[in-house]
């Protein structure tokens, strides 16, 4: 009985002791399937506690959690390292890639066997309707409406230079997410959005991919990005992925197991299962109730948290805005300006400071709730009536008992409905803090959006609208019941 004591112990105490690796992934399907696939191969190598970072959003977000240790590893594709990362357009193969990678303090895998280059699409109907088959067939329809990701409107290997190369002229270009472009190209509210060459969804809605005549596109091959110590940290799993993964994944294995989930609706722990060699279920790609009980509750205390300190500070920069004139429009103007940045533009300035997950979502939460209840304690206590606050004076209430007595009640009103917005902005936002890993019910919307499930968004999407209309109730509540009022 001892030994099963001692043992236990032991074991208890050799789990403890693991390193952890935390995986990244992209918020795009196949970024999911491989960081799933790299995970199950590191549990099962037992090296390691594992520890899953998916839907991290765009590359410079990715990136950035791997430089700050953040992640220890993601799926990447050299085209991206190269155009995004290196910033270099000269590099085009994997040797020159990573050997600017080891300058930098990172490395990358062999080729996990598949490139999944860039490359634009169109319904074959369409396609064959105006005699288009490669990408400078386009040139004449300048009346075609095009849908790229904003990411791909902006890289160095993307829309703008694809229109120098190819001289198009196209009148119409939208920015939209990857997977609704999907929707918008078979109801036909574009013509021509951007794919990767593994894509399910080709096939799925019969669509043309055109030929790159001028060999615009580079080579992107999957391998897995890491920093250069990742093989001495962790020898054992190095080695379990090098001989399991890297070179084992062709173009139709890649799309099949794509398709496994966009068109079969398995999740990405069966797709995962099934490259492994795994039986897999009939069960279909399902959100348990529990999980999204979880992420509720994970959702509500990244809002109630970071409203406690901006109402918290809100009020005493309110306070500080009204009682000191020359401070007031400077706390107005400074607190405005975080207003301004977009939600995820500070989520990611915020990483460098505080990493990802819960800490950067909480402090841009508290910046973004700050204004309404600053601007709405200032504007409350200047509201109040001057008759009144000479009678106070004249009465002998020191400023702190004025404040407290008089100005503060009779500006409670105004400063719970700067609060109450806050509240409810704050619910919406926070939607978003899934991208850099911070839970939620934005991991659902995420996963949706990859997917291009819609019950899988509104799964998150319609707990995210009953909270925030719970949290308008709940304030409504307050101020009826009128804390302040004189019997």
């Amino acid at each position: 009985m001892f030994k099963i004591f001692l043992f236990s112990i032991l074991f208890s105490f050799s789990v403890l002791s693991k390193p952890t690796l935390v995986i990244g992934s992209k918020v795009f399907t196949e970024s999911y399937i491989l960081a799933e696939i790299i995970a199950q191969i590191a549990e099962n190598t037992g090296e390691v506690k594992v520890a899953r970072r998916f839907g991290l959003g765009a590359t410079g977000i990715t990136y950035k959690s791997l430089e700050t240790d953040e992640i220890s590893l993601y799926p990447e594709y050299t085209g991206t390292i190269a155009q995004s990362i290196l910033k270099n357009d000269g590099l085009k193969d994997w040797a020159n890639i990573k050997s600017s990678l080891l300058e930098k303090g990172f490395d990358i895998s062999d080729n996990l066997g598949f490139n999944n280059t860039y490359a634009l699409a169109m319904k074959k109907v369409r396609a064959i309707e105006k005699s288009v088959k490669k990408i400078s067939d386009l040139v004449p329809f300048d009346q075609f409406e095009f849908g790229f990701t904003h990411e791909f409107l902006k890289r160095a290997d993307g829309f703008e230079k694809l229109k120098i190369r190819y001289e198009l002229q196209p009148k119409s270009v939208i920015g939209i997410e990857h997977s609704l472009a999907y929707e918008a190209l078979v109801s036909d509210k574009i013509d021509v959005m951007e794919v990767y060459s593994t894509d399910a969804k080709i096939s799925k809605y019969n669509l043309r991919v055109l030929e790159d005549d001028l060999s615009f596109f580079p080579l992107y091959e999957a391998v897995l990005f890491y920093k250069k110590d990742f093989k001495k940290k962790f020898p054992k799993t190095y080695s379990a992925l090098n001989d399991n993964l890297v070179g084992k994944i062709n173009n139709d294995l890649m799309i099949k197991l794509n398709s496994l989930v966009e068109n079969e609706g398995k999740s990405f722990e069966e797709a995962a299962k099934f490259f492994l060699g795994e039986k897999i279920t009939d069960k279909k790609f399902d959100i348990p109730l529990s999980k999204i009980t979880k992420l509720s509750v994970e959702h509500l205390k990244l809002v109630s948290i970071s409203l406690f300190f901006s109402i918290v500070i809100g009020l005493i920069l309110g306070i500080i805005a009204f009682k000191y004139s020359a401070f007031g429009q400077l706390i107005l103007g400074i607190t405005g300006v975080f207003q301004t940045i977009p939600s995820l533009a500070l989520l990611c300035f915020l990483i460098p400071f505080f990493g990802i997950g819960n800490p950067p979502a909480y402090m841009a939460l508290f910046l973004y709730g700050l204004l309404p209840i600053v601007r709405n304690t200032y504007l409350g206590l200047s509201e109040v009536p001057n008759n009144l606050k000479e009678i106070s004076h004249l009465m002998g209430m020191s400023s702190f008992e004025r404040l407290t007595h008089l100005e503060f009640p009779l500006a409670f009103k105004a400063i719970l409905s700067g609060i109450q917005t806050s509240a409810v902005i704050n619910v919406g936002t926070a939607t978003l803090a899934a991208f850099i890993g911070a839970g939620g019910l934005g991991t659902l919307i995420n996963t949706g959006l990859a997917l291009n499930d819609t019950k899988i968004i509104l799964t998150g999407a319609v707990p995210a609208a009953i909270l925030a209309v719970l949290v308008h109730l709940m304030f409504q509540i307050i101020d009826n019941m009128n804390f302040f009022r004189k019997d």
